[in-house]
C-alpha cells in the first residue's frame, strides 16, 4: 500500500512539472507576441515616418536634443608622415522620440530591440575630419537600436576611422600632439537639430590601451559649433592629447649620433703620418652620420621649418664634418713644419760656412806681418751679430709665465698643437651644445602644455 503512495506522489509531481513547463512557455510565446503587437502598433504603416524629427523638449517645436557619448576600444597607429590616427570605437547616441512610446505590460518590457536603423529616425551626425572608415559586419552587424516605454531611443554601433591629425612637429621627439574626434550635423541646423555630450562620462577609454611609440595623457570634451552661409551646425568634438615616448628616439637617434661624434674624435689620437687610417675614418663617420640624418628624414613629413631632430643631426654631422677638416689642418701644418724645419737648416748650414769662412780669414791675418786687428768689428761679422743678439735678450723684461704656452711648448711642431687642441676643444664644445639643445628644448616643451 505504501508503495502505490509513492508512485502516485512521483507521478503527480511529473505531471505538475509538465503543466508548469508548458504554461511557462505559453507565456513565453505569449509575451513574444506581445512585443510584436507592440512594434506593429508604434512602428506600423502609416503610425511613424522616419522623415519626421522628433519633436523638442516637453514636445515643443524647439530642436531635438541628441546626447552622445563614445567608447574608444583601440587606436592603431599614428602616422607622422601622413598626419592621421586610426582609431575603432563603440559610438553611442540617445533621444526622446514621443512617438515611439508603449505600454511595458507593468515592467515586463524593458526595451525593445531593432537592427534595421531605418525603421526610425536617425541624427545625420557625420565626422568632419574622417579619410576614410567602415562598419563591422562579422559575423552580423555590430549595430543596434533599444527603443524604451518612454520613447528613449538608444542607437549604438561599433565603427572603426582613419582620422586627419595636423601635427606641429617644432619639438620632434620630444613633441606633444592633440589629434581631435569632430563629430557634426550635416543637413540639421541648430534650430532642428542639437548634439550634446552625455552627462557623466562621455569618452571612455579602454584601460590596456597600447600604442607603440606615444602614450595618451588625457583627452578633453568641447563644442564645436561652425556657421556656414547655410546656417549654424552643431559640433562635438574630442582632443586627445599624445605624448611621444622618447626613449625609443633616444636609442635609436641620439645615443648613435654621439657615437659617431666620439668616433669622429679619434683621428685627433693619432699619429699624423698615418694618412690613410684618419681619412678612412673621417670619411667614414662622414658618410654614416649622412646616412643617418637622410632616414630620419625619409620617415617624417617634408615641413617648411626646422625640428628639433633637425638641429641635433645638423650638429652633429658638423662635429663629424670639422673632424675631417681638422686634419687637413693638421696635414697643412705638418708640411709647413717640414718645410720651416728645412728652411731652418739650411740657414744653420749658411751660418756654420759663413762661421767656417771668418775662421779662416782670421787665421791668415795672424799670420801676416805686422798685421793689426781692428779694434771694433765689423757689422756683418757673425760674432759680431751672436753677441748683439745675446745682449737684446738679456736686456728683455722677463715675462710672466703663461701656463697654456708652457704647455704647448711641450709639443715642438704646430700639427701637434692642433691636435692636442682638439681633444680638448671638440668635447668641450659638444658638451656646451647638449647643455644648450636639451634645456631649450625641454623647457620649450614645458611651456606649450
Amino acid at each position: 500500500m505504501a508503495m502505490g503512495t509513492g508512485h502516485c506522489f512521483w507521478a503527480i509531481f511529473y505531471f505538475a512539472c509538465l503543466c508548469s513547463a508548458s504554461l511557462a512557455n505559453n507565456a513565453n510565446i505569449n509575451f513574444r507576441e506581445r512585443e510584436k503587437k507592440v512594434l506593429d502598433q508604434i512602428l506600423g504603416i502609416g503610425k511613424y515616418d522616419a522623415r519626421i524629427r522628433p519633436s523638442g523638449i516637453n514636445g515643443t517645436d524647439g530642436p531635438a536634443t541628441v546626447r552622445v557619448n563614445i567608447f574608444v576600444r583601440s587606436i592603431s597607429k599614428i602616422d607622422d608622415v601622413t598626419m592621421e590616427y586610426s582609431v575603432q570605437l563603440t559610438f553611442r547616441e540617445q533621444w526622446l522620440d514621443e512617438r515611439l512610446k508603449f505600454n511595458d505590460v507593468g515592467g515586463r518590457i524593458k526595451y525593445l530591440t531593432l537592427t534595421e536603423a531605418n525603421r526610425v529616425w536617425m541624427p545625420d551626425l557625420f565626422f568632419s575630419n574622417e579619410k576614410e572608415g567602415h562598419f563591422h559586419n562579422i559575423i552580423m552587424p555590430n549595430v543596434y537600436i533599444r527603443i524604451f516605454p518612454h520613447g528613449s531611443v538608444l542607437y549604438s554601433i561599433r565603427i572603426s576611422l582613419t582620422l586627419a591629425c595636423p601635427m606641429n612637429l617644432k619639438l620632434y621627439p620630444l613633441d606633444r600632439q592633440v589629434c581631435s574626434l569632430r563629430m557634426a550635423s550635416y543637413g540639421w541646423t541648430t534650430d532642428d537639430l542639437v548634439f550634446l555630450w552625455k552627462e557623466g562620462d562621455p569618452v571612455q577609454v579602454v584601460k590596456n590601451l597600447h600604442l607603440p611609440r606615444f602614450t595618451l595623457e588625457k583627452f578633453l570634451t568641447d563644442y564645436c559649433n561652425s556657421k556656414t552661409n547655410t546656417g549654424e551646425y552643431s559640433c562635438l568634438k574630442v582632443d586627445l592629447l599624445f605624448k611621444r615616448e622618447f626613449s625609443y628616439y633616444l636609442i635609436q637617434i641620439y645615443i648613435p649620433c654621439c657615437m659617431l661624434v666620439i668616433v669622429s674624435w679619434v683621428s685627433f689620437w693619432l699619429d699624423q703620418g698615418a694618412v690613410p687610417a684618419r681619412v678612412s675614418l673621417g670619411v667614414t663617420t662622414l658618410l654614416t652620420m649622412a646616412t643617418q640624418t637622410s632616414g630620419i628624414n625619409a620617415s617624417l613629413p617634408p615641413v617648411s621649418y626646422t625640428k628639433a631632430i633637425d638641429v641635433w643631426t645638423g650638429v652633429c654631422l658638423t662635429f663629424v664634418f670639422g673632424a675631417l677638416l681638422e686634419f687637413a689642418l693638421v696635414n697643412y701644418a705638418s708640411r709647413s713644419d717640414l718645410h720651416r724645419e728645412n728652411m731652418k737648416k739650411k740657414r744653420r748650414e749658411l751660418e756654420q760656412a759663413s762661421l767656417d769662412a771668418a775662421s779662416d780669414l782670421l787665421d791668415t791675418d795672424s799670420n801676416a806681418t805686422f798685421a793689426m786687428k781692428p779694434l771694433v768689428r765689423h757689422p756683418g761679422d757673425p760674432l759680431a751679430l751672436e753677441k748683439l743678439r745675446q745682449c737684446e735678450v738679456h736686456m728683455q723684461p722677463p715675462k710672466r709665465p703663461n701656463c697654456c704656452r708652457s704647455w704647448l711648448s711641450k709639443f715642438p711642431t704646430r700639427s701637434k698643437r692642433i691636435d692636442v687642441i682638439s681633444r680638448i676643444t671638440f668635447p668641450l664644445v659638444f658638451a656646451l651644445f647638449n647643455l644648450v639643445y636639451w634645456s631649450t628644448y625641454l623647457f620649450r616643451e614645458e611651456e606649450e602644455n
